[in-house]
C-alpha cells in the first residue's frame, strides 16, 4: 500500500480557477500557474511509483493563508486538479474517501496533503 505525504501551495478560489469563454469552461491564467506551481513542487520531490492506479484515501490539512471567512470545500478542486496534472494519480475519480481538515493561519497558507491506497 503506498503513501505519500506532499505539501502545496494554497490553492487560488474556485471561482478564480475557472473562466467561461466563448461559451468553453477553461482553466484561467491564475489557475495555470497554481498546476505549474504544484507540478513544480511535486517533480522536486521526485516521488517513484507514480502516477498512483488504485483507489485512494485523501487527507488535506489547510493551513489558510489569512483570517478571512472561508468554506473548506471549496479547498479541494483546485488542488486535487493540480495533482492529478502533476502525475500523482490518474483521475480525481479514484478517490473514495477525502477529508479536508482546517488548520492554523500562517500566510501564505498551504496544504499538507497525505494520499494512500486503499487495498
Amino acid at each position: 500500500m503506498a503513501k505519500i505525504d506532499i505539501v502545496i501551495p494554497y490553492p487560488p478560489s474556485v471561482n478564480t480557477y475557472w473562466r467561461a469563454v466563448k461559451g468553453r469552461v477553461i482553466i484561467s491564467k491564475r489557475g495555470r500557474e497554481y498546476r505549474g506551481a504544484v507540478d513544480y513542487a511535486i517533480r522536486e520531490l521526485d516521488i517513484s511509483g507514480l502516477p498512483l492506479l488504485n483507489r485512494l484515501r485523501v487527507v488535506i490539512r489547510a493551513t489558510m493563508p489569512d483570517r478571512r471567512r472561508r468554506d473548506i470545500d471549496n479547498i479541494n478542486k483546485a488542488a486535487l486538479d493540480a495533482l492529478g496534472y502533476a502525475g500523482i494519480f490518474g483521475d480525481d475519480e479514484q478517490i473514495d474517501d477525502l477529508r479536508i481538515l482546517r488548520g492554523d493561519v500562517l500566510s501564505p497558507g498551504c496544504l499538507d496533503i497525505e494520499i494512500t491506497e486503499i487495498e
